[in-house]
Order: C-alpha cells, then sequence, then structure tokens
C-alpha cells in the first residue's frame, strides 16, 4: 500500500511544480513586453525643421530647352578643283573675312589670261571696225559709195561693239571664278570638324561641306512652354522685358531675354515655341546643349514659403508635417500653389513662422514625438559634395501619416527593431509549456 500513495504523490508534486513553472513563465513574458512597448511609443523621432517665411516669391515657368546657333554657315566651293592650302585649325574661332581654303588658281588664271587676250584682239578689231565705218559714212554723204556697202561696214562696226561687250563680261565671269579659289569666312564663329582636308578634289558646290560656322555669341535657347501659359507671357512681354536664364547642367546660369514667339501653337503637343538671346561671352552655352530655361514673368510680394522636400503627397493630397511646442508633430493638408525649384510657395495650410519639418518624415505618424536635430540647410548653403537631391533627403510619395502605428515600418536601429513580438513570445513558451505538462 506504500508504493501507490507514493505515486499518488509524486505525480502531485509534478503538476504543482508545472503550474508553478508556466505561471512564472507568463508572469516574465508579460513584464518583458510591457516595457519595450512602452519605450517604443516613447521613442523620438530625430528631425530637422524649417520655418515657414513670408518673402517675394518670382512667377516663374520653367522648361526644358536646346541652344542653338545664332548663325550657322555651312562652307562650300563654289569651283571644282584642288584644295591647296587650309588656313585654320579645327575649332578655331575665325572673324568675318578670314581665308579658310585655297583651291588651285592654275587652271582659272589662265581662263582668265585667255578672256583678256581674246578682250584685247576684239578691241583691236573694234577700233579698225569705228575706222571704217567713219570713212564709209561720209564717203555715202558724198555720193560716192554705194549706200547698201556703206551701211554693211557700219553694221560690221557695231557688231563688233557687241563682240567687245561680251569679252568683257566673259573677262569678269573668269575673274569671278578665280576669286572663288579663295575662301573667306562670311561671318564671325567657331568653326567645326574639316570634313575635306588639303590634297582633295572638291567639285562645285558639292553635297558635302568643307566646314561649319557657328557663331555662338550672341546665341539662342530655344524652348516650349504648354499654350496655357501664352495668354500671361504675352501680357507681361507687352509691359517690358522678359528675363530667361538657361543653366546646363553643372554650369551656372546665364541671363538673358526672350526674344521671340512663334506665330502657331504646336497642335500635337499643345505647346508653343519661345526663343531667349544670350550674349554668352563667356561661352557657357554651347549649340546642341540641353539647358534648364527658367522664364520669370512677375514677382509675387508676401509669399509663404517652406523647402520642397518638406511637401509630401499622400491619399488625400499634399501635406506637411507641423512641429509643435511640445516636441510633438501633426499632419496638415496644404494647398501648393507653385514650386520654384527647391522651394514651394503654399496657398494655404500653413502660416509664416510655423516650423515644418524638413527631414525624418518618413517615421513620422500624428503626435508622435520628435527631437529636433537642427535646422534645415538648403543644398545651396550645405557644405561641398553634400547631395542637393530632395529625393535623397526625405521621401516625396509615402501615404498620409493617419494609419496605426502597426502599419509603419519599423526602424532597424530602434528598440522596437529589436522587441520580439507576442506571437514570438507565444511560440517560445510552447515548449516550455509542453515539458511542463510533460
Amino acid at each position: 500500500m506504500k508504493v501507490p500513495n507514493l505515486k499518488t504523490f509524486l505525480r502531485t508534486a509534478v503538476a504543482a511544480a508545472s503550474l508553478v513553472a508556466l505561471a512564472f513563465l507568463i508572469g516574465c513574458s508579460g513584464n518583458d513586453a510591457n516595457p519595450k512597448a512602452g519605450r517604443v511609443r516613447d521613442t523620438s523621432v530625430p528631425v530637422t525643421v524649417a520655418t515657414a517665411v513670408s518673402k517675394s516669391m518670382p512667377v516663374q515657368v520653367t522648361a526644358i530647352g536646346t541652344v542653338e546657333a545664332y548663325s550657322t554657315v555651312m562652307i562650300k566651293s563654289q569651283v571644282n578643283g584642288q584644295i591647296t592650302g587650309m588656313h585654320f585649325t579645327e575649332g578655331q574661332d575665325v572673324k568675318k573675312g578670314d581665308l579658310l581654303f585655297t583651291i588651285d588658281p592654275r587652271p582659272f588664271q589662265a581662263d582668265l589670261d585667255k578672256q583678256n587676250a581674246t578682250l584685247a584682239k576684239d578691241e583691236a578689231q573694234l577700233a579698225n571696225a569705228r575706222a571704217q565705218a567713219k570713212r564709209w559714212e561720209e564717203l555715202k554723204n558724198q555720193g560716192v559709195a554705194a549706200k547698201e556697202q556703206a551701211d554693211a561696214i557700219i553694221t560690221t562696226a557695231q557688231a563688233m561693239e557687241a563682240t567687245v561687250n561680251a569679252d568683257r563680261a566673259a573677262v569678269e565671269a573668269s575673274r569671278v571664278q578665280m576669286q572663288y579659289t579663295k575662301i573667306y569666312a562670311p561671318i564671325s564663329g567657331r568653326t567645326g570638324n574639316v570634313t575635306v582636308k588639303e590634297g582633295n578634289l572638291v567639285t562645285a558646290n558639292g553635297g558635302v561641306s568643307l566646314v561649319t560656322i557657328n557663331q555662338i555669341s550672341p546665341i539662342f535657347a530655344t524652348f516650349t512652354v504648354p499654350e496655357q501659359s501664352l495668354t500671361d507671357i504675352k501680357r507681361y512681354m507687352a509691359a517690358g522685358r522678359l528675363t530667361v536664364t538657361a543653366q546646363p547642367q553643372g554650369q551656372p546660369p546665364v541671363e538673358g531675354k526672350l526674344t521671340f514667339i512663334d506665330n502657331s501653337v504646336d497642335a500635337s503637343t499643345g505647346t508653343i515655341k519661345l526663343k531667349a538671346t544670350f550674349e554668352n561671352t563667356n561661352r557657357v552655352l554651347w549649340p546642341g546643349q540641353f539647358v534648364t530655361s527658367v522664364l520669370t514673368l512677375s514677382t509675387q510680394r508676401d509669399a509663404t514659403v517652406i523647402p520642397s522636400q518638406a511637401v509630401l503627397n499622400g491619399q488625400q493630397g499634399t501635406y506637411v508635417y507641423i512641429a509643435k511646442k511640445d516636441n510633438t508633430v501633426e499632419s496638415r493638408n496644404v494647398v501648393v500653389q507653385r514650386t520654384n525649384g527647391l522651394e514651394t510657395v503654399i496657398a494655404s495650410g500653413v502660416q509664416p513662422g510655423e516650423s515644418v519639418i524638413a527631414d525624418g518624415q518618413l517615421r513620422l505618424v500624428p503626435g508622435a514625438k520628435i527631437e529636433v536635430k537642427g535646422a534645415y540647410v538648403p543644398p545651396s548653403s550645405a557644405p561641398p559634395g553634400a547631395s542637393t537631391d530632395p529625393t535623397t533627403v526625405a521621401a516625396r510619395d509615402v501615404p498620409l501619416a493617419n494609419v496605426p502605428p502597426a502599419m509603419t515600418a519599423p526602424d532597424p536601429s530602434s528598440s522596437a527593431a529589436n522587441t520580439t513580438s507576442p506571437s514570438a513570445n507565444k511560440n517560445a513558451r510552447t515548449p516550455g509549456k509542453q515539458e511542463a505538462e510533460r
């Protein structure tokens, strides 16, 4: 009878120990989860802030344009012959009237000499014909010579005059052909690639040009804008000169003036072509180059301006995060009037003097705690080598932060990323519970 009592006692002891162990594990897991969850809610998000300011902002139209030479001339030969001299180098700046090419002049000189000789011969014959005509005219008047014979001699003299005139024209034509053996620059500009070098044969008005000269001072920049802007452009242009800036990639902007509005709108694209003229004395602009063209129409006074990267896009439209005095944030919808590069003009939603979050918005939710790391520094004022792309600083297109915190992405560096989820704790307790039950 003692053995059964001992077995019953052991079963009771094991069951009691299992219950105690299970209660201990549940209590430990609950104590570990709650403090960490509390720390997640109390974690402050590091951000940078910018103050909305009221200032004058230009009303601008921005487009991608193409630089065009002010004048382009393709140099071609006007006579057949061999190139015997090239008096410039590729890419050289030339002035109007500079000698570019020389074509072998000997055949043209020989032809000119021939025409001069023919002219001299016919001029001598003309002098004799005039003398004959004068004598026969006198004899006819005296009644000694027959009228028909006298008229024939006078007609011959007149024909010789016409022949001499033709000879003089032939000499002039040969002289022009001789001049064509020297090719001069018709404009001042920069030479391009030379397609026919010294020693090659060229033909008159051949299909291939010898070289192309582009006049790049001054220079044009052509760009297109939506037809909706045409009315404003014409109105402001009638009031005075409109300024255009053209900026190649990696180069400083160049200022010019709007000089041309096309006479029709492109029906296929709904755009109108504009052209601006730049002095280009420092040769920043180059033909064929793509530039960012900014047409300034007027200036808006007392505009509310914030950094462009502070404006986010969500399902309910554009919004910003406002930094409050208690170090929390508020999500506020805004109406964007326009964007000028790194600055955005706000029509409504933000007042001058309010602080907006410029960096760190991705981890924010309404009411979240923030830790201000510093003031926003525009890329133009950033240290050398700093990124100037707003998309690398803050997310531009993220959902409105009115979703539950559980839907936000965790930060690997925060304690929340290292917190074990309740489901994981439950799975971790399962083997112990099974062992206790066992």
